[in-house]
C-alpha cells in the first residue's frame, strides 16, 4: 500500500506541475496585462466540473537551441471536453505563459487530438488563440503543425460548428486557422491578429503603427470584417461565446437546441404598424421590426459593427433558431455592397450547413453605385448572396417591408431563387428600379414636351408606383404568396416555418459547386 501512496503522490506532482504552467512570475504578469490563464479561460467558459482534460503531461520533443533543458507538462496549450450550459464541446487554449504559447510540432499534435475527437464525436469546436506564432527552435516541424490544423479547419467546415476566440496575440501563419472558422470572437485591447506585424511593416514600407491600430479587436470588427464579435473584458467575451452556441446545433448532423419559452405563439405585436415611415425616403431601424418579433425579443446580432447595411443574427421564434438577414435602410438606405455582400452570403451559407432557417427581410433600393464598387469587384462580390440564397436547401422565408428594386430584389431571397414563403407587408414596393429613374427612363421626351414637365412626372410618377411599385402586382403573378399586416408577423413567420419542417429538397450530384470568390 506505501508503494501505491508514493505513486499517488508522483500523480498529485505531476498534476500540480502542470497547472503552475509557466510558474507565477508568468502567471502575474498574464494578470497584470488584464489577461487570463489558459486553464482560466476553459475553466470560465464551461459548466462547474464538466472539464475533462487531455494530454496534460505532453512535452515537447525538440533538441535544438538548449530546449531539452527547458519542458513544461502541457506544452503550451490546455485542451479536453466539457459543456456549456449542459452540451458538449471540444476546447483547446493557448498558454502564453509557456514559450509566449507558441506552436511546436507537439503543441500541433495536442490542437489536432480535440479537433479529430470533435469532428469524429459531432460536437462544436472552441479554440482559445493566445500565442506569438510558430516555435522558431523547431523551424519546419512548428510549420507542418499550421499546417496540420488548417487541413482539419477545413475537414470539419459544415461538419461541426467552429468557434475562435482571440484573446491575445494572433499573427503570421497562424491567423489562417481562426480565418477558416465560423466565428470570431476578439477581446478590445488585449487580443490583435495580423499577417506581418508592425516591425515588419516598418522595415518594407517605412509605415509606423502599432499593434492595436493594426490588427486589434475594433479594427477586424468595424474595419475589416474579420472579427463577427468584440467586448471590451475577457469574461463578456466568453459569456457571449456560450450565448453563440445556445443557438447553433452540436453539428451537421442535428437541429439547434429548442429552448422552452412563455412567448405566446399567437402575439401579435401592434407597435410594428409604425414602425415604416409614410414617405419612402425617410429611413428606418430595421431591427426594430426583427426584435419585437423573437421569443422574448431575444436577437443575437452577428458582424453588428460591420457593413452596417445588412443585419445579420440569430433568434427564436416557437423556441427554435432562425437565422436573420435584413437590409438596414438606416444605412447607406440598406444598399448592398461588397462588404454586405460577402457579410450575407457568409452568415446564410454557416445556416443552410447547419440547419437553421434563414428569414431574410427585404428593404433595398438596389446596388450601392459609384466607381469604387465596381473596382471593387460588386459584380463577383455580388454574385455570392445569389449563389448562397440559390444554394440554400433549409427552409427560407423572405419578408418584404418596403422597397425591392432590381437585382437586388432578385438576389436576397426571391422566389425565383427557391424561397419557399414569400411575405409583404401593404407598403411594399417590387418594381425593377425607383418610380424616379424609371420615370425618367421610360417618358423623357414627354415630360420635356409637357406644358408643365413637373407636373406631368409627378403624374407618370403617381401612375408607375400604383401599378408597379406595390407588392399586388407581384401577388397576382404568384412571386408574393401573402400580403400581411406587419402587427400579424410573428404569428405568421411561426406557421410558415413550421409548414417547412419537413423540407427535403434534393441537390445536384456533383463535388461542389464554385462559388465566385
Amino acid at each position: 500500500m506505501a508503494g501505491m501512496d508514493a505513486k499517488f503522490e508522483e500523480l498529485e506532482r505531476r498534476l500540480a506541475q502542470a497547472d503552475r504552467a509557466g510558474g507565477e512570475e508568468k502567471i502575474d504578469k498574464q494578470h497584470k496585462a488584464g489577461k487570463m490563464t489558459a486553464r482560466e479561460r476553459v475553466l470560465e467558459l464551461l459548466d462547474d466540473g464538466s472539464f475533462e482534460e487531455i494530454d496534460k503531461f505532453v512535452e515537447h520533443r525538440c533538441t535544438d537551441f538548449g530546449m531539452d533543458k527547458m519542458k513544461i507538462p502541457g506544452e503550451g496549450v490546455v485542451s479536453g471536453f466539457g459543456k456549456v450550459n449542459g452540451r458538449g464541446v471540444y476546447v483547446f487554449a493557448q498558454d502564453f505563459t509557456v514559450f509566449g504559447g507558441s506552436l511546436s510540432a507537439t503543441h500541433a499534435q495536442k490542437i489536432c487530438k480535440v479537433m479529430d475527437l470533435a469532428y469524429r464525436n459531432g460536437f462544436p469546436l472552441i479554440g482559445i488563440n493566445d500565442s506569438g506564432g510558430a516555435r522558431i527552435q523547431e523551424g519546419v516541424e512548428s510549420l507542418g503543425g499550421y499546417g496540420e490544423v488548417f487541413y482539419r479547419n477545413v475537414r470539419a467546415s459544415g461538419v461541426i460548428p467552429q468557434i475562435s476566440v482571440i484573446m491575445g496575440p494572433c499573427a503570421g501563419g497562424a491567423v489562417y486557422s481562426p480565418a477558416v472558422t465560423d466565428f470570431i470572437f476578439m477581446t478590445e485591447k488585449t487580443s490583435y491578429m495580423f499577417i506581418t506585424g508592425p516591425q515588419v511593416i516598418k522595415q518594407v514600407t517605412s509605415e509606423e503603427i502599432d499593434p492595436e491600430s493594426l490588427g486589434g479587436a475594433k479594427v477586424h470588427g468595424r474595419v475589416s470584417g474579420v472579427c463577427h464579435f468584440h467586448y471590451e473584458s475577457e469574461k463578456e467575451t466568453l459569456a457571449r461565446v456560450q450565448e453563440l452556441l445556445s443557438f447553433i446545433p452540436d453539428s451537421n448532423r442535428s437541429a439547434a437546441p429548442v429552448v422552452s419559452t412563455d412567448d405566446p405563439v399567437d402575439r401579435v405585436t401592434p407597435e410594428l404598424d409604425a414602425v415604416i415611415p409614410d414617405s419612402s425616403r425617410k429611413p428606418y431601424d430595421m431591427k426594430k421590426l426583427i426584435v419585437p418579433v423573437m421569443d422574448d425579443h431575444h436577437f443575437m446580432e452577428v458582424h453588428a459593427n460591420y457593413a452596417k447595411n445588412l443585419v445579420t443574427g440569430f433568434g427564436r421564434l416557437a423556441g427554435k433558431t432562425i437565422g436573420v438577414v435584413a437590409n438596414q435602410p438606416n444605412w447607406l438606405a440598406g444598399c448592398l455592397d461588397t462588404e454586405a455582400s460577402v457579410k450575407c452570403a457568409r452568415f446564410v451559407r454557416f445556416c443552410d450547413a447547419f440547419n437553421i432557417p434563414l428569414w431574410t427581410l427585404l428593404d433595398v433600393p438596389g446596388y450601392l453605385p459609384g466607381t469604387q464598387q465596381e473596382h471593387g469587384g460588386i459584380i463577383k462580390h455580388g454574385a455570392k448572396i445569389l449563389y448562397a440564397y440559390a444554394e440554400a436547401t433549409v427552409p427560407k422565408v423572405t419578408l418584404i417591408t418596403r422597397k425591392a428594386y432590381g437585382g437586388a430584389y432578385v438576389v436576397m431571397s426571391s422566389k425565383h431563387l427557391r424561397a419557399d414563403i414569400n411575405l409583404a407587408y401593404p407598403s411594399a414596393e417590387i418594381a425593377v428600379m425607383g418610380p424616379e429613374g424609371a420615370i425618367q427612363i421610360l417618358f423623357r421626351r414627354e415630360i420635356a414636351a409637357a406644358d408643365d414637365p413637373a407636373a406631368r412626372r409627378a403624374e407618370l410618377i403617381e401612375d408607375y408606383v400604383e401599378k408597379f411599385a406595390s407588392p399586388y402586382r407581384a401577388a397576382q403573378l404568384g412571386f408574393v404568396d401573402r400580403v400581411i399586416f406587419p402587427r400579424d408577423t410573428r404569428t405568421v413567420l411561426i406557421k410558415a416555418f413550421a409548414q417547412l419542417e419537413n423540407k427535403v429538397e434534393e441537390k445536384p450530384v456533383r463535388r461542389h459547386g464554385n462559388i465566385p470568390l
